[in-house]
């Protein structure tokens, strides 16, 4: 779980009692919160590059928690949502959750249940964020092989070996190591095994 002076909450609910409630319960548990009244307010406001949450309330003037969850997938952030509501709707919170929602939360509700939530949506987060950060630095790796190397790359994780690469692509032993040592050193890849997860995460086409 990252600290929580390194995450943020943010709610959204147009009743300022709720809202100014729900930060006094999450300064108790060390969690820093900002609240807005409308989601508009939320759209407009830059958010930080740490693990996020939103605790969003389903009936908004304007447009509506589900609307903003749908908008937030629309313009690509991607942020776990808990959703809170005063009236208990089986096929509201069911399109939610088909959503990605974490948690539907019908009012009144423990303050431990929303605790709990808001963690597991930020665990959630910090989570993703570290896979896309994973992503991005393998990416960074790939895009310094030659295209040669890739293709070497490709046949090493089809479980090829180094005589069998050299007769597909018409070239010497000799030469196929040089750039399987290549491969190997530039996507910091001990074995091929890990070149094949490595190529698993990237989502690179397998070589028949």
């Amino acid at each position: 779980m990252s600290s929580p002076e390194k995450t943020v909450v943010f709610i959204i609910d147009d009743d300022a009692r709720m809202r100014a409630a729900t930060q006094r319960l999450l300064k108790t548990v060390g969690l820093h919160s900002e609240s807005f009244a409308t989601p508009q307010d939320f759209l407009h406001h830059k958010l930080p590059d740490v693990p996020s949450c939103l605790v969003l309330d389903v009936r908004l003037p304007g447009i509506s928690g589900l609307d903003l969850q749908r908008k937030l997938k629309e313009i690509g952030v991607r942020i776990p949502i808990i959703f809170i509501t005063g009236h208990a709707d089986i096929p509201m919170s069911v399109k939610a959750m088909k959503s990605g929602a974490v948690e539907f939360l019908t009012k009144p509700f423990r303050d431990q249940d929303l605790v709990d939530a808001i963690q597991q949506a930020l665990q959630r987060d910090a989570e993703e964020r570290q896979q896309q950060t994973e992503i991005a630095e393998l990416k960074e790796r790939y895009a310094k092989l030659t295209a040669r190397e890739r293709e070497v790359m490709g046949l090493i994780v089809s479980g090829m070996l180094t005589k069998q690469i050299a007769a597909t692509l018409g070239t010497s032993e000799i030469t196929v190591t040089v750039h399987r040592g290549q491969v190997m050193h530039k996507m910091q890849a001990n074995s091929p095994a890990e070149l094949g997860r490595i190529a698993e995460k990237l989502k690179l086409p397998t070589t028949s």
